[in-house]
């Protein structure tokens, strides 16, 4: 396990922060952890990596206890907001952080090209930060981040200022940072962006946990059908596919357990009687679980 919290709890003069959250996340996945704008992610991240002391709870990094500095080492971390230095340029900057690392000289120019070439900047290393676009600027962030090879990555909104463009190479870049083994815990209320890449989420909301689990277990995307002559025996064989069917007039929304079911629902009302006219998935699976899970209100 690569990190372990046990009611871990940070609030501030008992308002605000997090409470009570007990959450694994294991070696090699993209964890999301969603929540609106206030939620308390960042105070979580904040808290895991050290930079804050917990309230009361506790937690493991890496099968450490928080705040172990031999287990920092094996951490990377991009904040949401941050400001580099503007004059630098881009390998100036990586080799600058290589340094607050602890690492030698010689591990640092070793690390430099290998990491300009995984966030795409390889021909921008000698251009100054402040020449730099958002989306470079992002992406230096993100080598600034990896730069000493951390086993755990913590992303926080990593792509929330960018454009579709710029979303796209950080999500390629997250892809291939898994694909080398790397833990990530992506913080972000962007949910197209974790529907992409994450492996199981959490979704916290006012400082509670309030749900976890694979992206499989938590999106059963509904499926919805469009049909005349919807009869006893039709909707009698839909409830051996899923006994919780709702039926309103002509349309039936049902949860299936995977798309394979679906030539198997357009047998049984066809086979039925029944005259089909739509049989779809329903889209935006995710934004309805969070939604249904933190509400509509404003942000606090």
């Amino acid at each position: 396990m690569v990190i372990e919290t046990y009611n871990l709890t940070k609030t501030f003069n008992g308002k605000g922060g997090f409470s009570n959250v007990s959450l694994s996340v294991y070696e090699g996945e993209v964890f999301g952890f969603l929540g609106k704008n206030g939620a308390g992610k960042s105070t979580f991240i904040r808290t895991l990596i050290g930079l804050l002391h917990p309230t009361c709870g506790e937690a493991l990094i890496l099968g450490s206890p928080i705040g172990d500095v031999p287990t920092r080492k094996k951490i990377g971390y991009l904040p949401e907001l941050f400001q580099y230095h503007s004059w630098l340029t881009g390998r100036e900057l990586l080799f600058n952080h290589g340094l607050l690392y602890k690492m030698s000289r010689s591990e640092i120019k070793g690390r430099i090209d290998h990491v300009l070439d995984t966030v795409g900047l390889s021909g921008h290393s000698d251009k100054r930060i402040r020449e730099y676009s958002k989306g470079m600027k992002q992406r230096i962030g993100l080598g600034c981040a990896i730069i000493s090879d951390p086993e755990l990555l913590f992303l926080d909104e990593p792509t929330s200022a960018l454009d579709p463009v710029g979303r796209k190479h950080v999500r390629d870049i997250i892809v291939d940072l898994k694909s080398q083994g790397k833990t990530i815990f992506l913080n972000t209320h962007l949910l197209s962006e974790v529907e992409m890449v994450a492996d199981r989420i959490a979704i916290l909301d006012k400082g509670s946990l309030k749900t976890t689990g694979t992206m499989k277990e938590l999106l059963k995307s509904p499926v919805q059908i469009n049909a005349l002559g919807i009869n006893e025996i039709i909707v009698e064989q839909l409830k051996n596919i899923d006994s919780g069917l709702e039926i309103n007039g002509q349309t039936i929304s049902l949860i299936p357990p995977s798309k394979d079911s679906l030539p198997e629902i357009a047998r049984i009302v066809v086979g039925g009687g029944g005259q089909l006219f739509e049989l779809k998935n329903v889209e935006n699976a995710l934004e309805a679980l969070f939604i249904s899970t933190v509400g509509e209100e404003d942000s606090r």
